[in-house]
């Protein structure tokens, strides 16, 4: 089904443009383009368009309606006044975005089916450690559907999502506090400083600190930032932004509970910790380091320079449940675990140019760039060992708590034992890895009606391994060429239809650069095409309606069973529909809502296995509304469903379908002071949002009220 309205689409929308060029021809109505090209926009955010100045997801200045893809934009204004605290809050009102558990001790998201850890830039910079991500430093968060290789390299086979700092402005100065705590016990505070030192330059300190607490045995964690920016307007047409973010995160590891005999997470299970009250922690240093400089070098040309260092430092240690049968033994659990390191540092370097011309009677923006990335990755595992059966597994009985604290507890035949984390070592990789890339991207407008987009990315992907226990070093080179191609006809200046085509690898060494051990030394990366065609429409100022249907095939060589000298390349896919609306009412009401449907099969050599791809809701959808009540009172609420999804990839754990409601009241009882009340999980419903493998389900927090009090002077 979802094919054919995908065909469908696409069919119309090319009838659509084939007429559009038609009438074009025959009216010969259409007015010249004008000999002088017009200066390049400073567009930002603000209703239709995505900025260009405040970086950098598209990184030229179009029109959202004239964007050939499907893109949500959360604003800070907007992240502030729902209350939201993480991306797994911000994502459950996203059509077409799920969460996944990420093992407690990182983000990870579903974008249209695809999990990722690494699909994550920071004003378009590439930002793929695993960590849990703030909100304190945010203009907003741009999340962008689809395969995106031209704009951001490998990886994005479902979309990716890009954090916009706060910049500093200059010839102003502000500051803002914000105090929190809630219910489960967790408080913090935000500051945010801007010092406008004269007319050219300015200095912003955004902060934060967190007590991180929640309704899980043993929670505890505390996590801080600090990001200081400098904005330098040299001239006119010469501009500087530089930054640095230090942040220090330290949290208990949850895995959550395991599923029963019929396959469903086991709800007498639900305040049950199955880890260490002590040693299941995950521990994040990070300094990041950006430059940014903006050079007007014409009217109509613009050049974008970046330069990035990243250094980051982390660690997690944790037993979980690996193992457990309701039915034989339904009150034990095997636990497994292991500890984890690793250090990173990046180096992101490039350029963009954008220039706007008028050519074979057609108005040109052109993008080109390159890139170049240096990637250092020193990562370790080492196993747990129980002293009891000398292996990394052990039986414990089932009770709260379990019984397990510093690595020590007692096990299910009532013997003391201890895991020891420091003798069996898994792996121990020294990777090293360097990226080349250059792009283009031409946007031509055809007319007042009709735009086509044309782009091309080349990238060379080069890594190194060093499996140290081995004494094996290998290396290789990945060559991959990522087309992109967009046409959209404006069927009024508010109505936009369009279809795109976009593509992007993956390489074998995984998003994390894991390994290239065994046969992924020779095997050519993962590939993703997706095939797009949506509608967009400004109903109202302020006020707007995006659909889409699209499909992502997804292309794996692996070598043959028959003959190891040569490879089947293995096809799957995902399609689905979503449809979004946002925007205002009127001048007090307003309201987004968005619904999407996934579909999707399990392929293997054979063909399709009749099985579907794990952490894929058949349906999602979300609604949020806020309304003014008085000139002071606002009042918003949201309920977000998403309907069951499959665990594991045999089918077997079910994570089930869940609804909740969620409630915000906004008080301005002064000119610079406000108070918000944030109720999540409105009805105390027990529902599990999220999971890792099967017998880890994340355990949702019941009815939580969280006051939030600014003020600004």
């Amino acid at each position: 089904m979802a094919r054919r309205q995908f065909q469908s689409a696409c069919l119309i929308a090319s009838m659509l443009g084939l007429t559009s060029v038609g009438v074009f021809a025959e009216s010969g109505e259409k007015e010249a383009l004008e000999n002088a090209v017009a200066p390049l926009e400073e567009v930002v955010v603000v209703g239709r368009f995505l900025q260009s100045e405040a970086v950098r997801a598209l990184r030229t200045p179009t029109p959202i309606i004239d964007v050939p893809q499907s893109l949500s934009i959360v604003t800070s204004d907007q992240i502030e006044e729902r209350g939201y605290a993480s991306v797994a809050d911000m994502i459950s009102y996203i059509p077409g975005v799920s969460m996944s558990q990420g093992e407690g001790h990182r983000d990870a998201v579903v974008f249209r089916g695809v999990r990722s850890t690494a699909d994550f830039f920071i004003d378009g910079i590439r930002d793929d450690s695993q960590y849990y991500r703030s909100f304190y430093n945010l203009d907003q968060v741009e999340i962008l559907r689809g395969p995106n290789a031209l704009l951001f390299g490998r990886g994005g086979a479902g979309g990716v999502l890009n954090r916009v700092t706060k910049k500093a402005k200059p010839g102003t100065g502000f500051q803002s506090v914000r105090l929190h705590g809630d219910r489960l016990g967790e408080f913090g505070a935000q500051v945010d400083v801007n010092l406008g030192i004269d007319e050219s330059i300015g200095l912003r300190l955004n902060a934060m600190t967190e007590k991180l607490d929640n309704h899980r045995d043993h929670y505890f964690g505390d996590r801080m930032g600090i990001n200081p920016a400098l904005r330098i307007e040299f001239s006119d047409r010469f501009s500087m932004d530089a930054r640095y973010e230090y942040v220090n995160n330290e949290r208990f590891i949850d895995r959550g509970i395991p599923t029963g005999a019929d396959g469903k997470p086991v709800e007498a299970f639900q305040s049950i910790v199955f880890g260490d009250a002590k040693a299941n922690v995950s521990t994040l240093e990070a300094h990041m380091f950006s430059l940014l400089s903006e050079m007007r070098l014409a009217d109509s040309t613009k050049l974008n320079m970046t330069a990035s260092f990243g250094d980051f430092s982390k660690s997690y240690s944790n037993l979980y449940a690996a193992s457990y049968d309701e039915e034989e033994t339904p009150d034990q659990v095997t636990l497994d675990g292991y500890v984890d390191s690793t250090e990173r540092q990046s180096t992101n370097i490039a350029g963009t140019l954008i220039t706007e011309f008028s050519f074979a009677s057609a108005h040109h923006t052109v993008l080109a760039g390159i890139e170049y990335i240096n990637t250092s990755s020193d990562q370790d595992r080492f196993n747990a060992v129980w002293s009891s059966t000398q292996t990394d597994k052990e039986a414990f009985l089932i009770q709260r708590p379990m019984g397990l604290v510093a690595t020590a507890g007692v096990n299910a035949a009532g013997l003391p034992v201890t895991v020891d984390f420091a003798t069996d070592l898994n792996d121990d990789t020294r990777v090293k890895v360097d990226v080349i890339s250059a792009y283009v991207q031409d946007e031509m407008e055809l007319g007042e009606r009709f735009s086509v987009l044309l782009g091309v990315r080349f990238d060379q992907f080069d890594i190194d391994v060093l499996n140290v226990p081995a004494v094996d070093r290998r290396d290789k080179r990945d060559q991959e060429v990522s087309p992109r191609f967009g046409l959209v006809y404006k069927w009024a200046d508010n109505v936009s239809m369009y279809a795109s085509l976009s593509e992007t690898f993956l390489p074998r060494s995984g998003e994390q650069y894991a390994n290239i051990n065994g046969d992924k030394n020779r095997l050519d990366p993962d590939t993703y095409r997706n095939l797009e065609a949506g509608l967009k429409w400004d109903i109202a100022e302020g006020l707007s309606l995006t659909t889409a249907v699209f499909e992502i095939e997804k292309r794996s060589p692996q070598v043959a069973d028959d003959d190891p000298a040569t490879l089947d390349v293995i096809e799957s896919e995902i399609s689905g529909f979503e449809a979004q609306i946002s925007g205002a009412i009127n001048g007090r009401w307003s309201v987004y809502a968005g619904v999407s449907t996934l579909e999707g099969e399990q392929v293997n050599r054979e063909g399709g296995t009749g099985l579907r791809p794990r952490e894929l809701p058949e349906r999602m959808a979300s609604l949020w509304t806020e309304f003014d009540a008085t000139e002071r009172l606002r009042l918003g609420g949201g309920i977000t469903y998403q309907s069951e999804s499959f665990i594991n990839n045999s089918n077997s754990a079910t994570l089930p379908s869940y609804t909740r409601l969620d409630a915000t009241m906004n008080y301005q009882w002064s000119a610079r002071s406000s108070i918000q009340v944030r109720m999540e999980n409105v009805t105390d419903a027990l529902y599990f949002p999220s999971s890792h493998s099967t017998h880890q389900v994340t355990v949702a927090p019941p009815l939580n009220v969280r006051v939030t009090f600014s003020t600004r002077f």
